[in-house]
């Protein structure tokens, strides 16, 4: 009694989840600066409240295991918004945008739980939270907060660096596969690299530039239209 990929159920997910966030946006653009940094602090604690609250489900319906914890890659967003929440670094919020959304994205796109029936926990909790994951940093690109650097790349890229080893640690001692650093699983695009490079590994130093330049196109593309408007205005204003 699951859902297919891109079937009814989870097209109309999608449209839903999408009109929420548009909508959020809106309002969000629309408040003080004051009543924005209210949005974004309440945001980032149902983020992470709604996470806590998982886990306690779990516990009550004996279904609470190691895997619960949050060391995948959408986890250790929820626990990088709920750092942003307490201290912002411009680090950790290129960190959300360049990688968190994609993340979460791919999971809404294609998600693992689809064998779960649409008035399951499990099944609303994983549309929900991926979407917030998205929604947070977007509230913040919106609205200038975060600029999103090109030269905040590596520095990115070394933050992921610093969490992946002691999770795979974790996975050695758990026999887990958090962050999928043990095997690609099925359906995972890592698994091409497996089949054709010998190892899933090889994915990550590949795609994740790939992923991170992509975020950064409309950036760029939405900066120069800026520019070019700005000189013009300029312009015509000392005609």
């Amino acid at each position: 009694m699951g859902f297919a990929t891109f079937g009814a159920a989870h097209l109309i997910w999608l449209i839903c989840l999408s009109a929420v966030c548009v909508a959020a946006v809106i309002i969000y653009l629309k408040l003080s600066n004051e009543k924005r940094n209210i949005m974004r602090i309440t945001l980032g604690c149902v983020i992470v409240g709604y996470e806590v609250v998982k886990d306690i489900v779990a516990i009550i319906v004996g279904d609470f295991s190691v895997a619960h914890l949050p060391f995948h890659l959408c986890g250790i967003s929820i626990l990088l918004i709920g750092f942003d929440v307490v201290k912002q670094t411009k680090t950790v919020r290129n960190f959300i945008y360049y990688i968190g959304i994609p993340g979460a994205m791919l999971a809404l796109l294609f998600p693992n739980w689809t064998m779960l029936p649409c008035f399951n926990f499990w099944h609303i909790h994983s549309f929900i939270i991926h979407t917030l994951i998205v929604l947070y940093p977007l509230l913040l690109l919106s609205s200038g907060e975060v600029k999103p650097d090109i030269k905040t790349m590596p520095k990115c890229i070394f933050l992921l660096i610093c969490l992946a080893v002691p999770v795979y640690f974790i996975n050695l001692i758990c026999d887990t596969n958090f962050m999928f650093l043990m095997s690609p699983e099925t359906g995972n695009p890592l698994g091409l690299f497996e089949k054709y490079l010998g190892s899933h590994l090889w994915g990550f130093p590949i795609l994740l530039p790939v992923v991170m330049f992509i975020m950064y196109i409309p950036l760029f593309i939405t900066s120069k239209l800026t520019k070019e408007k700005t000189t013009k205005r300029e312009m015509a204003s000392k005609l």
